[in-house]
């Protein structure tokens, strides 16, 4: 039986719903219907954010094939800091004027279904492990690794939040005494493997060379440091820029770092990588393995695989009406 869900992604500059129609076989049937995308309202106009969001919603309903169809239920994927078990965003740093919004509560009362909400790393974690490179796994972490660095945890098949869902903050563990800032930390996780941390090196990089009287493929000037960012030492580095590689390299080791933190304590089956190492995974792979065997416990690294992510750019619908898919009981059931 087809069913539709709705997928509300929640981002700090763009919103995207998916009205998606879903049929339960030996392989699941999927196919978003149709999309809109509008400009996330922040600061003053936050408090029409939930309006257009209806408005969105009632408009992709009515204009498709399903219209007149009930709504099965509704999945939100959001960055943190979230309330999963109360339906309430709670005033993400990406997300300027929303303050305590009853988003769950409030799409329940219009649509007269039910409505789900994660964290947007829980949620690409259920995404990737129903749908993408997790699949059939039992133990699997989702890292975000694009603007920030995030984890979402899959543990004996099923999403772990921790007590009021701040588990998978990895970004926050400081990997070094000095180093980039990131999730308001020096040397964290985030700080060196997170595309602003990312970005923090490649000037320091840069500013080494450029005071020896040298340039690099992605800066020649000083006043080029501050438009450096980590999609242009990626491009210069795919170009062999030797500085660029070197930036990639040493994202590498940390990454291996702080997945040895994650493999020793989690014991996972597979780590599912998505957005910059998705991308480049060849830029660092290599010195990600070597800082692996030599801090990962060898029994715990030998049953782990890691992976880049499967789902690419439609990751983040994927990620929100998986969410909706999960709340009702639709994925990995037994």
């Amino acid at each position: 039986m087809k069913e539709v869900f709705v997928g509300i992604d929640i981002g700090g500059t763009k919103t995207a719903i998916s009205l998606v129609s879903y049929e339960r076989t030996t392989v699941d049937e999927i196919r978003i219907v149709c999309k809109s995308k509008f400009s996330t309202p922040v600061g003053e106009q936050a408090v029409h954010a939930l309006d257009m969001i209806k408005k969105n919603i009632d408009s992709l309903v009515s204009s498709s094939e399903c219209a007149g169809t009930a709504i099965r239920a509704i999945g939100i994927s959001c960055g943190g800091p979230v309330d999963s078990t109360h339906g309430i965003i709670k005033n993400p740093p990406n997300l300027y004027g929303w303050f305590h919004v009853p988003i769950v509560d409030v799409l329940q009362e219009k649509y007269g279904c039910n409505v789900y909400m994660q964290n947007d790393a829980n949620a690409c974690a259920l995404a990737e492990w129903h749908f993408g490179a997790g699949k059939n796994t039992s133990n699997m972490i989702f890292l975000t690794m694009g603007t920030g660095m995030g984890a979402g945890l899959i543990l004996n098949k099923r999403l772990y939040c921790g007590t009021n869902d701040m588990a998978g903050e990895i970004g926050h563990v400081r990997l070094s005494g000095f180093g980039p800032v990131g999730y308001g930390k020096i040397g964290s996780f985030e700080g060196f493997t997170s595309g602003f941390g990312i970005s923090q090196i490649a000037r320091d990089y840069a500013l080494v060379e450029l005071q020896n009287g040298k340039t690099t493929a992605y800066c020649d000037s000083i006043t080029s440091l501050s438009s450096i960012t980590a999609k242009t030492v990626a491009m210069a580095a795919r170009n062999n820029d030797p500085v660029a590689i070197q930036v990639y390299r040493t994202v590498g080791e940390y990454l291996g770092k702080g997945l040895s933190i994650l493999i020793d304590i989690l014991n996972p089956e597979m780590i599912v990588i998505g957005s910059i190492y998705a991308r480049d995974t060849n830029l660092m792979v290599d010195s990600m393995q070597k800082e692996l065997e030599k801090e990962a416990l060898p029994t715990a690294r030998s049953v782990c695989k890691v992976v880049p992510a499967a789902l690419g750019e439609c990751i983040g619908d994927y990620a929100a009406f998986t969410v909706a898919l999960y709340g009702e009981g639709y994925v990995n059931e037994e």
